[in-house]
């Protein structure tokens, strides 16, 4: 394999074509960082994009375990310049000071007509031990490792839209509006809801498969208010670290306002802030007479205390304004091709889950091809676990962020679904963490195969038959309310006492005590606590998962090997 594209036939009707051995369609972050993972270990892309860079896009909320990911894929794939988004630090001093920092997840519950209650809110703070993630400012970020693909010795083209996809035994032939021709072994389709390859081959089902429905309005605003400014709640009943400091969620019912400002650390020069509201458009039906300002405004002036945030601010770009935003794909590989994540599908940015999402799969597909084109094998069979991997990320999240919306009228509920999704976000983590502190160790990718050796692909501790089980039961006791057999009070009881019977949720944060801990902050102090509960107290699972982590600790320690 040569990492540079060779153009050694012709068509006789259309000119050269450029042969590759892959062809990749989109250049956001899951085509580019695609590209560049495969041309470091000498495969030949062509990477092309129907529109250019720089470009306004969303997705700007990072995670602990999108973090993870990114190690590993920089670990496995020898790929040194994606350490630059492992923390906000890196971001700002390789790719520019235009992006935020993600200390936390907040969010408040608001009622039209009134001001929020101080104790209807909660909070989740990233441990700094880690990661101090970022708020991306995507055209950015998504410019840069485009420059890095091409860098790599990738073959580029923007403004360059995919007219015709012509797959056969051997390979698939890519033809351009230009009349340009790519031929290569495999195609992978990164470009998202408008999806060439899922358009050939008529593979959206219609209705998307989903349970949950939304529709979204987002834009960039500059002059946006820090809402720890503009809250009325007393000092004695806000959360210990500042809203303004992570993504800010304003809950109303069976929607959500997000913040996510780009100003919030020292050094940043951007004073944009992503703004946007994602809600129920069975509750909230898309209006015919009204602009997209007046739409929004119309929704702002209902809760006065988020649009004390909006007083004196104006949006610098046009708004998008969505239809329904969920959709699925009857199948998202095939052979020779994938549908590469928000090609496969989509259900919601609530929880920041879409960049995460993307770089496992990244991982579970670039593996797997690096692989195949050596044996010049790309059956079905060989990346089947890609697809049962997409479909499972879309199943969890559409159960958790289906049950949230449900929740977000009741705030017990709310709190409980909250918990849920928070209580095995460190496991997640750790899991991954482990297995890459072991391949410092060794470089034996067994390790990372292991984390694909599961029983339920996509859920965020896909080893856990208790966590897919606590999942399912919030599910389906959050349908139980929507459709009025149970009230928020006993619903939010049940979900409750799941947690507080489960050995596996973390007592040292406070996750089973939802009336004084609202708001989690992870210290120092208290990870020790619970790496000691987790290697000492915990039952077998995460006690093992605990013993294998610390123990990768030390063993890198000894060695000197980096390991946080």
């Amino acid at each position: 394999m040569n990492s540079r594209v060779r153009s050694v036939e012709t068509d006789e009707q259309s000119g050269p074509v450029q042969q590759c051995d892959v062809v990749i369609l989109g250049s956001g972050l899951a085509g580019s960082v695609s590209a560049l993972c495969l041309a470091s270990q000498g495969v030949s892309v062509a990477l092309v994009d129907a529109g250019q860079h720089p470009r306004f896009a969303i997705g700007e909320s990072m995670t602990p375990q999108l973090i993870e990911w990114l190690q590993i894929l920089r670990a496995r794939f020898d790929v040194p310049e994606l350490e630059h988004l492992f923390d906000v630090k890196a971001t700002m001093k390789h790719i520019g000071p235009h992006h935020g920092r993600k200390q936390s997840f907040g969010f408040i519950r608001q009622v039209p007509g009134q001001e929020p209650d101080p104790r209807e809110a909660t909070m989740f703070v990233i441990p700094k031990i880690l990661t101090e993630a970022s708020h991306l400012f995507r055209q950015e970020t998504d410019q840069y490792y485009f420059g890095v693909a091409a860098k790599y010795g990738c073959i580029t083209r923007q403004n360059w839209r995919a007219v015709d996809l012509d797959f056969d035994d051997d390979g698939v032939t890519v033809t351009g509006q230009n009349g340009e021709i790519f031929r290569g072994k495999y195609l992978i389709d990164a470009s998202g809801v408008r999806s060439p390859l899922a358009e050939k081959f008529g593979l959206r089902e219609q209705p998307a498969r989903f349970k949950h429905h939304s529709r979204s309005l987002f834009t960039h605003y500059i002059g946006i208010k820090p809402y720890d400014d503009v809250s009325h709640h007393p000092r004695s009943l806000r959360p210990p670290a500042p809203w303004h400091g992570g993504t800010l969620h304003h809950l109303i019912e069976r929607g959500w306002f997000w913040i996510i400002p780009f100003d919030n650390i020292k050094g940043s020069t951007n004073q944009l802030c992503s703004v946007g509201l994602t809600f129920d458009e069975r509750l909230y039906p898309k209006p015919k007479d009204m602009t997209p300002d007046e739409e929004f405004n119309h929704y702002l002036n209902m809760y006065p205390a988020v649009k004390r945030q909006f007083e004196g601010a104006h949006r610098v770009r046009e708004w998008v304004s969505t239809d329904r935003l969920q959709y699925s794909s009857s199948k998202s590989v095939g052979y020779r091709w994938c549908l590469m994540s928000h090609a496969a599908g989509f259900i919601d940015p609530l929880f920041s889950r879409g960049l995460s999402n993307t770089f496992e799969v990244v991982y579970a597909l670039v593996s797997r091809l690096v692989e195949a084109l050596k044996d010049d094998d790309f059956s079905e069979e060989r990346f089947e676990y890609v697809g049962e991997l997409e479909r499972g990320l879309l199943h969890y999240n559409d159960e958790l962020v289906n049950s949230s919306f449900i929740s977000f009228n009741h705030f017990r509920l709310w709190n409980a679904v909250f918990r849920v999704w928070a209580a095995f976000l460190t496991p997640g983590v750790l899991r991954l963490s482990r297995a890459r502190l072991n391949y410092a160790l060794d470089e034996d990718e067994r390790h990372f195969r292991a984390l694909e050796e599961t029983a339920y692909p996509g859920l965020w501790w896909p080893e856990s038959t208790e966590t897919k089980q606590i999942l399912e039961i919030t599910a389906e006791t959050c349908e139980k309310y929507e459709v009025g057999e149970l009230s928020g009070d006993e619903a939010a009881d049940i979900i409750f006492g799941m947690l507080n019977n489960s050995d596996l949720v973390n007592p040292v944060f406070g996750w089973k005590d939802p009336e004084d801990t609202r708001f989690v902050l992870p210290t120092t102090s208290m990870m020790a606590k619970f790496m000691y509960w987790a290697n000492v107290k915990a039952p077998g699972e995460m006690r093992e998962l605990g013993r294998t982590f610390l123990g990768g600790i030390v063993r890198a320690g000894i060695r000197g090997k980096k390991v946080l």
